[in-house]
């Protein structure tokens, strides 16, 4: 074969590569639209929450002869703080203690109870536990108001009446649907896989529910014990009618009866709810976030 018939090799063109740096993407800035209206809104909203706040903490550094002259909300010219001494020195101390019992009474009473019963609710694949977990929400619609004087009589039959147990007891009753109702949405979202896992492990169910449930619903349980404290701390018409003498009262029906103590001494009766709000309100800037997500978790799937 000659040389002229052997077929042309074309010279391969390599493709020239840039020797400069890398050109760089051009990022998106997105530019959030202006809502004045959501904006009008929050300030007007966050003066409603603030005005009464600060008018009662101006009221409250104000002696009694200055509270009802002037403009409320004018910054007191001479504070002082002998209305929360007058308050200090009239069992204070033995009122806040007393909530204090029932509020950790009724978180304890409510978690025991309210824990097993969601897992139970989640777990269990019957009729039986379906009707018994919708009969258990029925407790959302039933007011208090409704049962007071049936738990009046049952109170006074098993001999609880005048007693910190008289109060502790119907609050913790009354706080337990909600509460299922939130762990029950909690322990929903915790993946099946986990459980077909540990089953395989031979793990019994008390072992799931104390390694795996409890432990994946941080959240909600962190939601029930905030809201069962705030029932119990803010709670009023039980120690109204459960409790008569000085020994079982608690902060609310305390400052009730400051009204009647202090006369027209309003300063006084305003430092009262300063002093008794201080130690829920750092309760609740603390977990506000998980009260707010374990709240958003009750739709849940």
């Amino acid at each position: 074969m000659s040389h002229d018939t052997l077929p042309r090799q074309h010279p391969v063109k390599t493709e020239e590569r840039p020797t400069g740096p890398p050109p760089t993407r051009r990022r998106r800035h997105w530019t959030k639209r202006a809502n004045p209206v959501a904006g009008l809104g929050s300030v007007l909203w966050l003066a409603v929450v603030i005005v009464p706040i600060y008018a009662m903490l101006s009221a409250s550094l104000t002696s009694q002869d200055k509270a009802l002259t002037g403009n409320p909300l004018t910054p007191p010219t001479s504070p002082t703080l002998d209305n929360y001494n007058t308050v200090l020195n009239s069992g204070f101390g033995h009122l806040l203690s007393n909530t204090a019992i029932v509020a950790v009474a009724v978180v304890a009473i409510v978690l025991t109870l309210s824990v097993p019963l969601a897992y139970v609710a989640v777990r269990t694949r019957n009729r039986w536990s379906g009707m018994a977990f919708r009969l258990f929400l029925l407790g959302v619609a039933i007011p208090a108001q409704a049962v007071v004087v049936p738990l009046y009589l049952l109170i006074a039959k098993l001999d609880l009446y005048d007693s910190l147990l008289a109060v502790i007891l119907p609050t913790a009753a009354f706080a337990m649907p909600v509460s299922v109702l939130v762990l029950v949405g909690t322990l929903r979202d915790v993946s099946e896989e986990l459980y077909e896992a540990m089953a395989l492990d031979g793990a019994s169910p008390q072992r799931m529910l104390f390694q795996l449930a409890i432990p994946m619903a941080k959240g909600g349980i962190s939601t029930v014990v905030i809201y069962s404290a705030l029932q119990a701390w803010n709670g009023f018409l039980f120690p109204l009618i459960f409790t008569q003498s000085d020994g079982p009262r608690v902060l609310t029906l305390g400052l009730f009866n400051y009204v009647s103590q202090f006369g027209v001494n309003i300063p006084a009766l305003l430092a009262s709810v300063v002093l008794s709000g201080i130690p829920i309100f750092a309760v609740y800037l603390v977990a506000r976030r998980a009260l707010v997500g374990g709240l958003m978790g009750v739709g849940g799937k």
